[in-house]
């Protein structure tokens, strides 16, 4: 092996809305991060998300875990802007009852 230094890109890309994905997938860099926050392996984050190649996520990981405190405002940033979505969408879609409705639709379908 040579002597020279190698140097590999972070596969990660910043859409025009903000949005920090991996490896040109849809999957954002807070899903990988959060899955691995909370237990799972490389290898189970790549089943789960099978767009994302398993070298690209020892990557990003790796990255995360290098720049934990630079990416940790992006990371509560995110959370706060699902935590605003997720109160609109609640507001305007009230989840109480939700099951009781499904049933209810499926027990008034015709029999197929």
């Amino acid at each position: 092996m040579s002597e020279g230094a190698t140097i590999e890109t972070i596969p990660l890309m910043t859409g025009s809305d903000g949005v920090i994905r991996v490896g040109g997938t849809r999957v954002t860099l807070e899903t990988v991060i959060a899955a691995f926050r909370e237990g799972a392996t490389r290898e189970e984050i790549a089943q789960q998300y099978p767009s994302v190649s398993l070298a690209d996520i020892y990557q990003v990981i790796g990255y995360y875990l290098r720049h934990a405190a630079e990416l940790e405002s992006y990371l509560v940033q995110r959370l706060r802007e699902a935590q605003k979505i997720r109160q609109r969408n609640e507001a305007r879609w009230k989840p109480d009852g939700v099951r009781r409705r499904l049933l209810a639709r499926r027990q008034a379908e015709p029999s197929r």
